[in-house]
């Protein structure tokens, strides 16, 4: 630490209660008060050297009093600072060091104790070891810490900023300073001074390496004021934004307790204590963070950012912020989790759902609005370019949300007071390419319609609409059609394209069997081919049969053997009796007219 010592005579001053007393044996001639503390001093020495203790001594109307009396209640660092002014005008022994250099600086300056009065003086002094004070990072932050006591009066005198860009400099030179550099080497018996010898072996000391986030410990104690500003005059002279925003995370996590509810706030390292803030300051600290971010997207952590999201709810930030925010998360939503984005609902919306189903719709909606706005018109969405990975519009991120979107629903559709326009706003948003498969849609809304057994049987029928039918696995499928919350026309559709499904498979089994049957059959003998055409022509005209068979039967007989409500049978029944096909031609695409004599075989065997 930088150290400067001044004066050469010992220590006369002794402190009785709140009276420093002079013991030079001579009787004191004016008293200096300071709030509660007085410094029974001499004239001649403090006058010698202050303009401003010259001018209140002389103009002490009381001029015959023995003992003249001076408040100085507003001079800066108070009666620590005057205590060793006191002892420079005394020429005792003291110590100018990075700690209270600030203070006195901003001291000698209020007392105008210039080189008119004496030289090298003491704001002459002062401006010396400042020059030696800014040449290390550990000595400058010291000093821009001291400034909190004399905030203003640093200020006027520009000693804030002369630190912080010190500071900033420092920063973005790239060097740590807690890493020495390497001395010279010099041969000593074969070894370089740069050596150490353990137990008779020399090993070479190598520097330690550190990384580019060595300087956020030390500016994580400065209040948000100075913090605010050395972070923006860090950027300002090209530090990397990564780097900013690494600082900005350690900041908001040291110093909002929402933010992370298991950390300390005394760090023992350190000998100032660090106490939790209040709900206001807070909320002003959580907005300046959001402020001094980056605007790039994904140089801070979708983790975080929802974090910080889910608190500002908390704190009541201003809208502002909160939009900030919102905007931030949604355009990087590929990139976060389920457990993420669950905010719980503080209350703000009319309708008391578990969790804040209007901030993720705002969220989607920006994600959603900023992939069309850099989505080319001309560019079919069904070709998107997978390579772009890092653009929001790519499959890969579209899909990414779309399943995010998918479980999501499915977490709070289970909540009674969902909307129906809020779940179908939600499953809306995002286009149906970006869903591989409808199974996570088709799961979300069977637990909504679990939900909510009292809607009716439109609205049943248009959340339906909300899944493709096509895109259903088999597992889903399956499930669907057991279901009996669906209504009736979906359960048909779903059986329909499982056939269409199943004639399609079977349909491409046979192109590759006679494929592969023709190209076996050029390698063999006339004779040897003759015989085996015969053998599988019979094959296949029987398993041809069997197909047919299976179209007809295996699917409906399989559902409705498996239904334990027979609904479907009966309605079917009654269809029968009043002209089923008017009925199916009206409700259903015609090719599916082909479905139902199978399914009426099928149930004509059951009974």
């Amino acid at each position: 630490m930088a150290c400067m010592k001044l004066g050469t005579k010992p220590d006369i001053f002794r402190l009785e209660d709140h009276t420093w007393q002079c013991t030079s044996g001579l009787p004191s001639d004016v008293i200096i008060e300071i709030g509660e503390t007085s410094f029974n001093l001499h004239k001649f020495p403090l006058i010698s050297r202050s303009a401003l203790l010259a001018k209140l001594i002389g103009d002490n109307p009381d001029e015959d009093a023995p003992v003249c009396s001076v408040h100085l209640n507003d001079i800066p660092g108070g009666c620590k600072a005057f205590e060793l002014i006191a002892k420079f005008c005394y020429c005792i022994k003291l110590e100018l060091t990075s700690h209270n250099v600030i203070s006195l600086r901003c001291a000698s300056d209020y007392l105008q104790m210039t080189d008119d009065y004496g030289e090298e003086n003491l704001i002459t002094q002062t401006e010396t070891f400042l020059q030696q004070v800014f040449t290390t990072w550990s000595d400058t932050m010291d000093a821009l810490e001291s400034c909190e006591e004399v905030l203003s009066d640093a200020e006027d005198l520009n000693l804030i900023s002369r630190c912080i860009d010190s500071l900033a400099i420092k920063a973005c030179s790239g060097q740590n300073p807690y890493n020495p550099p390497p001395t010279a080497t010099s041969p000593v018996n074969n070894i370089t001074q740069t050596s150490i010898i353990w137990n008779g072996v020399p090993t070479s000391n190598k520097p330690h390496t550190f990384g580019d986030d060595w300087w956020y410990k030390d500016v994580s104690f400065l209040g948000l004021h100075l913090y605010k500003r050395l972070i923006q005059t860090m950027e300002s002279q090209g530090m990397k934004a990564e780097t900013i925003a690494g600082s900005l995370v350690g900041y908001a996590k040291k110093y909002i307790p929402l933010m992370n509810r298991q950390s300390s706030f005394n760090d023992a390292s350190h000998s100032k204590p660090v106490s939790a803030p209040s709900a206001a300051d807070q909320r002003a600290l959580l907005e300046e963070i959001v402020e001094l971010l980056p605007n790039r997207k994904r140089i801070v952590g979708t983790k975080f950012l929802i974090r910080l999201l889910r608190t500002a709810l908390v704190l009541h930030v201003s809208p502002s912020c909160r939009e900030n925010l919102e905007k931030r998360v949604g355009a990087q939503l590929d990139s976060a989790v389920l457990d993420d984005i669950l905010i719980p609902n503080q209350g703000f919306n009319s309708v008391d759902t578990l969790y804040d189903i209007d901030c993720f719709q705002r969220i989607l909606d920006y994600f959603m609005s900023m992939a069309m706005d850099t989505t080319s018109t001309q560019c079919s969405p069904c070709i998107i370019e997978e390579g772009l990975e890092d653009v929001p519009q790519s499959l890969t991120s579209l899909t990414s949300v779309a399943n995010l979107v998918d479980s999501f629903l499915s977490d709070v559709a289970a909540d009674v007071n969902m909307k129906l326009s809020k779940f179908q706003s939600l499953a809306v948003a995002v286009p149906d390419y970006a869903r591989p498969q409808s199974d996570g849609i088709y799961r979300a809304l069977d637990i909504f319609l679990k939900a909510h057994p009292w809607l009716t049987d439109c609205e049943r029928e248009q959340i339906c609409r909300l899944m493709n039918i096509q895109k259903l696995s088999l597992d889903a499928s399956t499930h669907a059609a057991q279901n009996e919350r669906l209504p009736l026309r979906v359960i048909v559709q779903v059986l329909f394209f499982e056939q269409l499904r199943l004639r399609t498979s079977i349909a491409g089994w046979f192109f590759v069997s006679e494929n592969l049957e023709n190209s076996q059959s050029q390698d063999q003998m006339n004779s040897t081919k003759n015989d085996g055409e015969v053998v599988r022509s019979q094959g296949i005209g029987e398993m041809r049969e069997r197909v047919v068979e299976l179209e007809r039967e295996s699917i409906a007989t399989s559902w409705l053997d498996r239904n334990p409500g027979r609904r479907f049978l009966t309605c079917l029944r009654n269809e029968r009796r009043c002209g089923w096909i008017g009925w199916f031609d009206e409700h259903m695409c015609p090719r599916s007219v082909e479905v139902i004599p199978g399914l009426i075989r099928s149930m004509d065997k059951l009974q």
